[in-house]
């Protein structure tokens, strides 16, 4: 291998360190978000058989909580969906940077269009996550009220 490939191979890997980081990063979300939707899914199961057994308001109460948390799970679902999409597009922008930088290819369009939209559908899934907190600590502030409600 000569200077100038080995020159030019080193400034290709260090073109596609930074979809490499984001990458890292989004799995990282992915990983909080999917923890999110397992203690969903396992509270939701938890209720559902709580309502089978419930009678007068409970009933009322325990349906709000499904309704609450069957929101959170789209919202969480939309999220993920984004975020997959987003490190998908990420891992593509990886693959057309060695290509185009190995072929020596003019592909500025193609490299910022698959950035931009990676980086708007990352904004796109933390803004469904930033969603799902929100509704979350709204369904705890709820529980609070009607567990001091029934003292």
């Amino acid at each position: 291998m000569n200077p100038s490939t080995s020159a030019t191979l080193l400034q290709i890997i260090q073109a596609a360190i930074t979809p490499v980081i984001l990458i890292s990063g989004t799995g990282m979300l992915l990983l909080t978000l999917t923890n999110r939707m397992g203690r969903a899914v396992d509270r939701t199961r938890a209720l559902a058989g709580q309502l089978r057994g419930s009678k007068g308001g409970d009933v009322r109460h325990v349906e709000g909580q499904l309704t609450m948390l069957h929101l959170r799970t789209r919202l969480i679902r939309w999220s993920v969906i984004y975020a997959v999409v987003s490190m998908l597009l990420e891992c593509f922008l990886v693959l057309a940077i060695f290509v185009s930088g190995r072929l020596q290819l003019q592909a500025e369009a193609v490299l910022l269009g698959l950035f931009l939209t990676s980086i708007l559908l990352l904004v796109g899934s933390l803004v469904y996550f930033l969603r799902d907190v929100v509704l979350s600590l709204e369904a705890l502030d709820t529980e609070v009220a009607w567990a001091r409600e029934g003292k």
